[in-house]
């Protein structure tokens, strides 16, 4: 048993944030089917954001695609979409005619800009969102140009886990009221929400509003540094106490340069170029096996090859090769515990099964339906 297995998702095939919301879901139990319409040719994403799931194919545009859509919508908890705004609409799919079918339904709508204002029909990715909601403004030094990693800042992080939020939200507020709902899920709006822990330490003076001048990418104590082979390792010792342990650890305790006090911003650029000048006589591996046993706040800076073969992530199983792909394992745990990654299916793979199921369904409600009395 899972957490989520009394959860029956539709999903209406999509690229990005759609489909990672609902292998999300299928890895804590979810019944996730997942609508895909007949490809030639490679997409951006292989069949990982496919495990756990069973898919069918249908065309949408044609009548028959839509009652296919309408049937599964019958049975359903929750619905993800990611069409631009009105797309659905113009298919005969949008909530109205869905919630028609089944008033308990969750609607979920997942797009970059929302279904409202200027930019709402306006096309755009991971990275556009993630400027113009002002998530990407502070990934990167104040010398070089903001960089967030693939998909991670907007598509996940402000769009598919704010979906996820949004949909079982919405069933619980259904299995309590028996109303269905519609999720407008923005990844400018998700990836704005995600800075209010920023915007309450700007509150503070810890985060300033010209780049260059907050702790995340001014303090020498909060920093990537470079190592001897070419490598990164990042530190983190915001804390006095985290502080001390890290200029002890280095023998830096006396050294005049950290003399003064740790928050003395006059200081910080000479104290980050004596820590970088440091870093670089020594490779990754030195510093990890200096100052990984300690609580002076280190991470080495991985590649997620690398990360597979870290003692701490292997000790977790966090990182397994399965269906000969390099994946991570659902997450969060439970009771203690982290749930195995499901196996993949390829498009469409359950087409007849799921055609065939819906055909007894169909009969079986007629049947009933004669020998009501």
């Amino acid at each position: 048993m899972k957490v989520l297995d009394s959860v029956r998702v539709l999903e209406i095939g999509g690229l990005g944030p759609g489909p990672f919301c609902a292998m999300h879901l299928a890895d804590l139990g979810a019944d996730v089917i997942s609508v895909v319409r007949e490809a030639k040719g490679k997409t951006p994403t292989g069949p990982l954001l496919n495990r756990g799931k069973r898919s069918v194919f249908a065309d949408l545009k044609t009548e028959e695609g839509r009652q296919l859509v309408l049937a599964l919508v019958a049975e359903a908890d929750a619905l993800i979409e990611g069409m631009r705004p009105g797309v659905m609409e113009r298919l005969g799919l949008g909530p109205d005619e869905c919630l028609r079918v089944n008033p308990r339904l969750v609607y979920g709508r997942m797009t970059g800009w929302g279904q409202s204002g200027p930019l709402a029909p306006r096309a755009g990715h991971d990275t556009n969102y993630a400027a113009v909601s002002g998530a990407l403004w502070g990934c990167g030094p104040v010398d070089a140009r903001p960089v967030s990693p693939f998909a991670v800042l907007g598509d996940i992080g402000g769009g598919a886990l704010y979906l996820m939020t949004g949909l079982l939200s919405g069933i619980v507020q259904t299995r309590a009221t028996g109303r269905g709902t519609v999720v407008d899920a923005a990844i400018v709006d998700g990836s704005a929400h995600m800075l209010n822990l920023m915007l309450s330490a700007r509150q503070n003076g810890v985060v300033a509003d010209t780049r260059g001048q907050s702790v995340h990418d001014s303090a020498p104590f909060y920093d990537t540094y470079v190592c001897a082979d070419g490598e990164h390792i990042t530190i983190g010792a915001l804390e006095p106490q985290f502080y001390s342990l890290l200029l002890d650890t280095l023998g830096l305790v006396a050294h005049p340069d950290f003399g003064g006090a740790q928050w003395d911003k006059a200081a910080w650029p000479v104290r980050r170029a004596r820590l970088a000048a440091l870093f670089l006589t020594q490779p990754r591996a030195h510093w990890q096996a200096l100052l990984e046993p300690t609580d002076a706040c280190f991470g080495a800076v991985l590649s997620p090859l690398e990360a597979a073969q870290h003692p701490h992530m292997r000790a977790r199983g966090v990182y397994s090769e399965h269906q000969g792909v390099l994946q991570a394992a659902p997450a969060p745990r439970f009771d203690g515990a982290a749930y195995a990654p499901a196996d993949a299916c390829l498009p469409g793979a359950h087409t007849q099964a799921i055609m065939q199921g819906l055909e007894q369904a169909g009969a079986q409600a007629v049947w009933r339906q004669r020998r009501a009395p």
